[in-house]
């Protein structure tokens, strides 16, 4: 089963009835923040870890339930910004985050949900005002908001909603 991190911030970024949206930082341990109809921002981190005795997909399928279930919880998610990784350290990585991101998009297309991946570089220098920012400043960055990030997955999944709320999704 996925392993669930939960951060709930009492931060109102937009007025009520505002559009639900959800920012993803995909990896083993994925980060997310999510802001609900109410204008009330939730974070966490959920492991998408396989077992030893899992197959290859499981991972893959504990995704999408998690998104699936997400989905009831939030509401009528309006639209996904996600990481956009052009470059990972090892293969491993790679094929993780390939998997992943096929399953979202997959998952959103057959839900009639936007998505969007935004550059790692956009992400940070809208965070921190520098592109090639370390995770400790991305840490800061979400606690100058007024989170505490248990990690850097989460700290990247806030700064990316933040991102698609200040910029309508990079339309400003």
């Amino acid at each position: 089963m996925a392993q669930l991190s939960l951060t709930p911030t009492p931060m109102i970024a937009q007025l009520p009835g505002a559009a639900i949206v959800l920012a993803l930082d995909l990896g083993t341990t994925t980060g997310w923040a999510v802001q609900a109809a109410d204008g009330l921002i939730t974070s966490g981190t959920v492991s998408f870890r396989p077992s030893r005795y899992d197959g290859g997909g499981m991972r893959y399928l504990r995704f999408r339930g998690w998104l699936e279930q997400l989905a009831r919880d939030a509401g009528p998610i309006m639209a996904i910004h996600f990481e956009e990784v052009r470059r990972h350290v090892g293969t491993d990585a790679a094929h993780v985050y390939g998997g992943l991101l096929a399953t979202l998009t997959a998952w959103a297309e057959t839900s009639c949900i936007a998505y969007q991946g935004v550059p790692v570089g956009t992400i940070k220098r809208h965070a921190t005002g520098k592109g090639n920012a370390p995770k400790e400043a991305m840490m800061a960055a979400a606690r100058a908001r007024g989170f505490s990030p248990v990690d850097d997955n989460e700290a990247d999944a806030i700064a990316i909603l933040f991102w698609a709320l200040a910029t309508r999704g990079g339309l400003q």
